[in-house]
């Protein structure tokens, strides 16, 4: 109880014996205790036994007390707390006038919402406010609610919650950028390593459900028909399996029934983590006073690369990400992808094409023409079995030509590596250190012609713009030369990559979206039923051919 001095001594206050009243006691024990460990004040047991003691001594105020309202591992700044929003709905339900703590920072570590409660809502409601470590009883002595010594300790627990948020999330960075796990659970696929919680291991039961969805997805399945699958198998959805785990997970939707979903089948689709990568930071709160979460831009993200082992591939990943990139949208009840599902455009507009069919036979229609305007393109219309006759043409030519080119690379990389590919090198590295050291000359020569005045300033200029231009083509193919002669040196060997993509399909008689999504960027449609295929790795096969007609000329010489 307050005490007030009086001659020199003190004299105790005691309240009213016409007022009783409705007691809630309220405990905290935040997450920074619990982590604490070494001082059991502040325990949940300890907290009780403390407003018990003062209840028992001071009964005969009291007209009722309500359970305890506890919160156990709830930081001070969250005011979303359920016992301390249930002992808010009691004071409004005028269960509850009379709240007592052990100190300021059990009812909340915000000062300004410390002092809302304490100066505002308590007020209003009639509400006594009572705690012990400050000595504060806002009804036998209303003066120390204002006393300095309350907005004072409340600046100071806010100020101590904003130094641990600090400390912690700096611990947290320096281990994402280490690329240490600290989520509180693995990703479906891993499981945390006990002998390290900040490493991940290898799944093997969910890793092959992982590596599953990949596989349907790359030969054609949809993901909502990966879904279904899923599902009429009896798999768990990711939070379910954790759950058959023993994990205390709870579900991001709170659906009773969680089910597998498009979205997570998407999310596993996209995430790095399953080729190795650590990804963290994709999100976080907005402050240490509000616990909402938003997105982070991926250039911020945290990304360090092998840092576990890998569940899936990396050309399998990249693979993947392509297909997702495109138009890959099926009818309702197709459990697979269209053939040509994300390959097509109009080579008028640049849109996709929309597939329609008319009395069973397949059309392709630009998707401008057809959904917005006629007048903003035109039709490009094309029957589905004369698109696929000519792309498998198209295609069967195009490996043809790589065969072939392969053929002679083969036989020239028989022959002597100094003659037939660093000589070469080295000719073209100093025939074109040649002609940029004549182009200097000329640059010069054009300058002491303006000084002498035999040329106006404005030809200066242009004639040095045109030299400049010649001289950076110059020194970007001797980068790219002298890049080459590098890779030759450590027996490297760019061309194998996509030779071997097209020698895989070297038999090819029949389209799939393997073939496509192996061997094809896009596919054109032109107005009069003409088509242009834009092939993967075709900067490649022209660099090829060229340094092959150049060997073939150096040969002559």
């Amino acid at each position: 109880m307050a005490r007030t001095k009086n001659r020199g001594s003190e004299e105790k206050i005691s309240a009213p014996l016409n007022i009783r009243w409705k007691l809630g006691e309220y405990i905290r024990l935040s997450k920074e205790d619990l982590n604490r460990g070494k001082d059991d004040s502040n325990s949940v047991i300890n907290q009780k036994a403390l407003l018990d003691d003062y209840y028992r001594q001071h009964m005969d105020e009291f007209e009722s007390v309500q359970p305890p309202y506890v919160d156990d591992g709830y930081t001070g700044t969250d005011t979303n707390r359920d016992s301390f929003q249930r002992l808010l709905s009691d004071i409004y339900a005028k269960k509850v006038n009379c709240v007592i703590v052990k100190d300021l920072s059990r009812l909340s570590r915000n000062y300004t919402d410390a002092g809302s409660l304490i100066e505002n809502l308590f007020v209003q409601m009639n509400v006594r406010f009572i705690s012990l470590a400050e000595g504060i009883d806002s009804y036998l002595n209303p003066d120390s609610i204002s006393n300095l010594i309350v907005p004072i300790t409340n600046v100071i627990n806010d100020n101590f919650c904003y130094q641990t948020s600090k400390k912690i999330r700096q611990v947290f960075d320096m281990k994402r950028r280490n690329g240490k796990f600290i989520g509180g659970f693995a990703a479906y696929g891993y499981l945390k390593n006990p002998k390290d919680k900040n490493a991940l291991i290898v799944d093997d039961e969910a890793a092959e459900i992982v590596k599953n969805i990949y596989e349907w997805f790359l030969d054609g399945m949809s993901k909502n028909a990966i879904v279904h699958n899923l599902n009429d198998r009896g798999i768990l959805c990711p939070s379910e399996y954790k759950k058959s785990k023993g994990l205390n997970y709870q579900n991001p939707s709170g659906s009773e029934r969680p089910l597998w979903s498009a979205k997570t089948v998407s999310d596993i689709l996209k995430n790095r983590l399953y080729v190795g990568d650590m990804v963290q930071g994709r999100q976080r709160v907005k402050s240490y006073k509000i616990h909402t979460q938003e997105q982070v831009p991926e250039n911020e993200w945290y990304i360090v690369q092998n840092t576990h082992e890998p569940v899936i591939d990396r050309p399998v990943f990249e693979k993947v990400q392509e297909l997702l990139k495109r138009d890959t949208r099926t009818a309702p009840q197709q459990k697979k992808l269209y053939l040509f599902s994300g390959f097509l455009r109009c080579a008028d507009c640049g849109k996709a094409m929309s597939r329609s069919q008319v009395k069973g036979i397949v059309y392709y229609f630009c998707r401008t023409y057809k959904d917005q305007s006629k007048t903003a393109c035109t039709k490009h219309s094309i029957k589905h079995n004369q698109l696929e006759a000519a792309i498998l043409y198209a295609i069967q030519q195009q490996i043809y030509l790589v065969v072939h080119y392969a053929n002679i690379l083969e036989y020239i990389r028989a022959a002597p590596l100094q003659k037939n590919q660093s000589m070469r090198i080295d000719a073209l590295i100093e025939a074109k250190e040649k002609e940029r050291s004549k182009i200097m000359r000329y640059k010069q020569s054009i300058y002491q012609d303006w000084k002498d005045g035999e040329i106006s300033h404005s030809d200066y200029r242009h004639m040095s713009e045109d030299y400049e231009r010649q001289m950076a083509e110059i020194n970007a193919i001797l980068n790219r030369l002298t890049e080459e002669r590098k890779k030759l040196q450590n027996n490297a060997d760019p061309e194998d990559a996509y030779l071997t993509a097209y020698r895989k399909f070297k038999t090819l008689n029949k389209l799939t979206r393997e073939v496509l999504m192996e061997l094809v960027d896009h596919i054109k449609v032109h107005e009069n039923g003409n088509i242009s295929v834009k092939f993967q790795f075709a900067d490649e096969l022209r660099e090829g051919m060229e340094h092959i007609e150049i060997d073939a000329q150096s040969e002559a010489i």
